[in-house]
């Protein structure tokens, strides 16, 4: 008994469907992201060896869109819920994505000493 694979061109829908398919089949649903660099294609896959669902894109704004979808199945992973965001973690993302200042470590910045 082989499964159906299915081709999903509209994000939306390919985001609503492999999240369904987690939340059905958490111990058994694999999630692939795999870069063919000869097409130049990304290609998704989420599959739980019944239902396989296929994402493909080659346009470079997907790939925020594919980070959340990532960012989605590890918080699912650890046993939160992935929609109840709340303002601490919207903060902690903010940090996250700019680089590291001495504010952000708690160091002093260092004296330079000159040759004596």
């Amino acid at each position: 008994d082989r499964g159906t694979m299915v081709y999903i061109e509209d994000w939306d829908t390919f985001h609503a469907e492999a999240e369904k398919l987690y939340l059905e089949h958490p111990a058994h649903t694999r999630y692939v992201l795999k870069y063919r660099h000869k097409d130049g294609k990304l290609v998704l896959k989420v599959t739980n060896d019944r239902v396989c669902l296929k994402f493909t894109t080659d346009q470079a704004q997907d790939v925020k869109r594919i980070e959340k979808l990532n960012n989605l199945f590890v918080t699912h992973m650890c046993g939160k819920d992935p929609h109840e965001v709340t303002e601490v973690d919207d903060s902690v993302q903010q940090k996250a994505d700019r680089p590291p200042s001495s504010e952000d470590t708690g160091a002093a910045p260092k004296k330079r000493r000159g040759k004596r």
